[in-house]
């Protein structure tokens, strides 16, 4: 059981390295004139952080998520590879 949650721990590593490998990767080919298609992409979130303020404690939320072409491409390459392994 304990080799169970190792692995959705190593896939949750894998996803996320992919995620934010490609997004890079994706922000680097936007300058690259032939390349730029991969840094397509769509940003969603907040806007502005929601602040609480209880007196003695703030809290400030807030929550933005940029996803491009490359880090699909990436996220699809990293479940690709751990299913190899």
């Amino acid at each position: 059981m304990a080799t169970k949650e190792k692995n959705i721990w190593i896939l949750l590593i894998f996803i996320l390295s992919g995620l934010v490998i490609g997004g890079l990767l994706g922000e680097l080919a936007k300058q690259v004139s032939w390349l730029n298609w991969i840094g397509f992409g769509q940003e969603f979130g907040l806007q502005s952080p929601i602040v609480l303020n209880l007196g003695v404690l703030t809290l400030t939320f807030a929550l933005m998520v940029k996803i491009n072409i490359a880090s699909i491409i990436g996220l699809a390459l990293a479940i690709f590879i751990y299913r190899k392994i």
